[in-house]
């Protein structure tokens, strides 16, 4: 069952690659000899999660062929069904993250895209959306709730104060909106230092940041506006995960975990960013 499961993070590797690959045709040098693309794929902390035995290895996988399909829908069409069926049962909301991305994307991207493509793919997602909503309510518990937005509020407080009593634990359901995504795309850094793999950790953190702030320009928001379908969809699906996982993660081994299966959707913004600005 290990083999297994890390196969199934193995192929979200392998359509990872295609995915970027297909999309990114200048490669990306660090050092002037070493494809920057290679480096984010074989990054510790990704393999870590996504080789174990649970649903990081299959929601990744999933995540992975999505991104693949969508990105030539018409010839991908069952490897997108499938995928999308795999983010459905394994993590609801995530599914709901990506609809989301579709839609915001398809309606914002700079292709010239039929009317009534556009309706269709709204109206599939819309009406998939209504009939999931019981069981994405389910994974927090409000399924047969009359106020979800005052009941989220009181789940995402009791769990994050039973996560942050254990050993990891960070108390940021006190912290500003910033500080809390801070908190769940950075960190553990070195002042959060608890052993070796944390300090392994922290060198990848540091990687993060600077490819944080080498997007944080001008520059960044008139690629945006200008971009594709894939680009505005991938944004918003890493934009929306970490948005609510802000308000239920306060253990920064379980935020490790769960932000390996959307920081690549991050990556390829960046690097797609710097391609363009080499053209």
């Amino acid at each position: 069952m290990m083999v297994l499961f890390g196969w199934f993070g193995f192929l979200g590797f392998i359509y990872a690659y295609l995915f970027f690959r297909e999309n990114i045709t200048v490669k990306i040098k660090v050092f002037k000899f070493f494809d920057f693309l290679y480096l984010i794929l074989f990054l510790p902390n990704m393999h870590f999660w996504t080789a174990s035995l649970g649903k990081g290895s299959i929601i990744f996988f999933g995540l992975m062929l999505f991104a693949y399909a969508i990105n030539k829908p018409k010839e991908r069409m069952y490897k997108l069904i499938f995928a999308l069926l795999i983010i459905y049962f394994v993590r609801p909301h995530v599914f709901l993250f990506v609809a989301v991305g579709i839609v915001l994307g398809y309606m914002s991207g700079k292709e010239k895209i039929a009317f009534w493509k556009k309706l269709m793919v709204y109206i599939i997602l819309v009406g998939g959306l209504l009939i999931a909503q019981d069981q994405i309510l389910n994974v927090v518990g409000l399924e047969d709730s009359d106020n979800v937005i005052g009941d989220f509020e009181n789940f995402s407080e009791t769990r994050a104060e039973g996560l942050s009593e254990s050993g990891s634990g960070v108390d940021i359901s006190s912290y500003p909106l910033p500080l809390k995504l801070f908190t769940f795309w950075f960190r553990p850094l070195f002042f959060d230092s608890g052993g070796f793999l944390s300090l392994i950790i922290s060198f990848e953190n540091l990687l993060y940041l600077f490819l944080f702030f080498k997007i944080l320009n001008i520059n960044f928001i008139k690629f945006l506006f200008k971009s594709e379908v894939v680009v505005k969809m991938s944004l918003v699906v890493f934009l929306l995960s970490s948005f609510a996982m802000t308000f239920i993660m306060s253990n920064l081994g379980i935020i490790m975990r769960q932000k390996s299966m959307v920081m690549y959707f991050a990556f390829f913004c960046d690097l797609l960013l710097s391609s363009s600005e080499k053209i």
